[in-house]
C-alpha cells in the first residue's frame, strides 16, 4: 500500500461515538483510509466489519483498537467484558461490541472508551504530551471524560462516568435536563438533547455575543472546578461538537473557573486555566487516532508490534 513506513505495523482502528462511527487505517499516527457511518442500530458494526474486511483482503493490519461510547463492561475476566452497558441509545445495552470483532477477526483487539482513547492520543501526540496526570472530555451528543495516570487510562468498577455528575444549578434555571437517567446532570443540561431543549437555535447558529453562551460555559466551568480540585490534571482538553461549534467557549470556561476556585489554589489564575483548560492537539483525529492508539497497545501485548 502507497505510503506505508517500515517498522509500523498496519492497525484498523474503530471509533463509535453517540453522533458516527469511524473506522479508521492507519500506520503510526499517519491515517490513510477512513470510512465514516451515522450510529444507527448495533447493524452499524456489520458495516463497519464489511471495511475493515475489505482492507484485510488488500493488506492485512495487525491489530483492532475500538474506542466507543459507553458505559463499557471493561473488567477482562468478567462474562459481560467487551458489551455495552446501560446506555440511553435505543438498542444498544448489552451489546457485544468486542465479541462481534473477535469473532470476525483473529487480531489483537483493544477496547475502551472513546473519551479514554481520545486522552491516551492527546498524551501521546497532542496536547497533554509530557502530562502524568490528565484528562480528555467531551462535550457533544452526550458527555465524557477520559483520565489519564502515568499513560494509562483509568478503570475501576467501571470507568469515569463524570457526565452524569450534578452541578450547582446558575440562578433562575429551573430546565429540568435532559438526562434519562438523573434529568440534569451535566450531560442533561449541556449535552446535544439538553441544548436543543433549552436554546432557541442550534449551537452553530448563535452569536458569539449570544447570552446563552455565558450560561453554558457557567454549568461546564462547575464541572471542570470539580475536576479540578478532584484530579489535580496537569491538562484538560475539551472536545466534541459543541466545542468545534464555538471554540471561544473555552476561555469563557477557563474564566469563570477562575472565579469558582477564587484564589484556592494559587498557581490557578484565569491565563493559568487558559493553557490548562485547552482544545484537542489533534484537532478532530483525536477520536480516531485514540482507536488506533489503543489498537497499537493491543499488537504490542501480543508482540507484533
Amino acid at each position: 500500500m502507497a505510503g506505508m513506513m517500515e517498522g509500523e505495523p498496519l492497525i484498523a482502528g474503530i471509533e463509535l461515538g453517540g453522533t458516527k462511527c469511524i473506522a479508521t487505517l492507519a500506520q503510526g499516527r499517519v491515517i490513510l483510509q477512513q470510512r465514516r457511518w451515522p450510529t444507527g442500530t448495533p447493524d452499524t458494526l456489520n458495516l463497519i466489519s464489511d471495511a475493515l474486511a475489505q482492507w484485510a483482503e488488500q493488506t492485512p493490519f495487525a491489530a483492532i483498537g475500538i474506542a466507543s461510547f459507553g458505559p463499557l463492561h471493561l473488567d477482562a475476566r468478567a462474562p459481560n467484558f467487551g458489551h455495552m452497558g446501560n446506555t440511553p441509545k435505543p438498542g444498544w445495552a448489552g451489546c457485544d461490541i468486542y465479541g462481534h470483532f473477535a469473532r470476525r477477526f483473529d487480531v489483537p483487539i483493544a477496547i475502551d472508551t472513546d473519551v479514554a482513547g481520545a486522552a491516551l492520543a492527546e498524551g501521546m501526540w497532542g496536547a497533554s504530551q509530557d502530562c502524568a496526570v490528565h484528562a480528555y472530555a467531551t462535550i457533544g451528543t452526550g458527555v465524557g471524560l477520559g483520565v489519564v495516570v502515568n499513560g494509562q487510562a483509568v478503570h475501576g468498577h467501571l470507568h469515569p462516568e463524570a457526565g452524569h455528575m450534578r452541578i450547582r444549578r446558575q440562578p433562575g434555571d429551573q430546565f429540568a435536563g435532559a438526562c434519562p437517567s438523573h434529568g440534569d446532570c451535566l450531560e442533561g443540561l449541556v449535552g446535544g438533547p439538553g441544548l436543543a431543549a433549552r436554546l432557541p437555535m442550534p449551537v452553530a447558529e448563535m452569536a458569539d455575543d449570544d447570552p446563552h453562551w455565558d450560561q453554558i460555559a457557567g454549568d461546564i466551568a462547575e464541572w471542570t472546578t470539580m475536576l479540578i480540585l478532584a484530579l489535580s490534571p496537569e491538562r484538560l482538553v475539551m472536545g466534541g461538537g459543541v466545542i468545534q461549534a464555538r471554540p471561544k467557549l473555552l476561555p469563557l470556561i477557563a474564566r469563570q473557573s477562575a472565579r469558582l476556585l477564587n484564589r484556592y489554589i494559587e498557581a490557578l489564575d484565569a491565563h493559568a486555566l487558559e493553557q490548562l483548560i485547552v482544545a484537542p492537539g489533534l484537532g478532530a483525529d483525536a477520536g480516531p487516532l485514540g482507536a488506533i492508539l489503543l489498537g497499537q497497545q493491543a499488537a504490542m501485548a501480543r508482540g507484533d508490534g
